[in-house]
């Protein structure tokens, strides 16, 4: 009589890393020139694939990481951003953010750091 099969079990789920940056960060764009704020985090990639694929292979980034919403702008406009952590650095210029939806999310406390308003955390 053959020996019974041990059970099998199932591959562990990919490891989380903790986010680098936090909600109210103020980031830019390792390689394109905008900024922009933090408003949102997954901790892995939550988009489409359809949005993946359309990223040149070359600089297309890691699934496995935390992906970042921004409210973001650079020159010419403002808009709503989704960045992997590899390619955010900190932003220390100082400059404002003048992108139109930060009021209706964040106040700025006394030391001129951005907090998420109560109203708009869920």
């Amino acid at each position: 009589m053959p020996a019974p099969l041990a059970p099998v079990s199932p591959a562990p789920p990919p490891a989380i890393r903790r986010a680098k940056f936090n909600i109210g960060a103020v980031v830019r764009h390792r390689v394109y020139p905008f900024r922009g704020i933090i408003f949102d985090v997954d901790p892995v990639f939550s988009n489409t694939e359809e949005w993946w694929q359309a990223i040149p292979e070359e600089v297309r980034p890691a699934k496995d990481q935390p992906f970042y919403h921004l409210l973001a702008e650079n020159q010419e406009t403002e808009y709503v951003a989704y960045v992997s952590e590899q390619n955010l650095v900190p932003d220390t210029s100082g400059e404002t953010l003048r992108h139109a939806r930060i009021p209706e999310l964040f106040e700025r406390d006394a030391n001129g750091a951005y907090r998420i308003r109560a109203e708009a955390a869920n």
